[in-house]
């Protein structure tokens, strides 16, 4: 079951997010280095879609940091999940880059993903170990 939670509830978040822009393939990949800027900057103009942002980022990897120290007794620890999660953030952020996909691979989306992922591992943490594969 564990496997089905993480596969269903993280790969549809995924392809939404690498679902090319408007100019994909017209644009170059563009890069955002700097912790908050994006957020800010949205913000400033429109907090209803920086709420969209956040929520959305958070959720992109909850279900993997939800369902991945269940399965996987080896990274039953929130560093762990952390660690796991910012990996795959940044996987996905280069891959938004390298692409042509239109979108800005930025250092705020791997903070909310990983943050995301962190926050789902503590939700389950009661289970870990009565669940955790051998």
């Amino acid at each position: 079951m564990a496997e089905v939670g993480i596969g269903y509830g993280t790969v549809p978040w995924v392809w939404m997010i690498m679902l090319p822009g408007e100019q994909a393939g017209a644009v170059d990949g563009r890069l955002s280095l700097v912790p908050l800027r994006d957020l800010c900057t949205v913000l400033a103009s429109d907090p209803v879609t920086v709420t969209v942002q956040v929520v959305g980022n958070l959720l992109v990897f909850a279900a993997l940091g939800f369902f991945v120290p269940l399965r996987f007794a080896a990274l039953a620890s929130v560093p762990r999940v952390l660690a796991l999660a910012a990996g795959c953030s940044v996987l996905v952020e280069t891959a938004q880059y390298v692409l042509p996909l239109d979108r800005v691979s930025s250092v705020d989306d791997v903070l909310l993903n990983t943050a995301g992922a962190g926050l789902a591992a503590l939700a389950s943490r009661p289970w870990w170990y009565g669940h955790a594969a051998a």
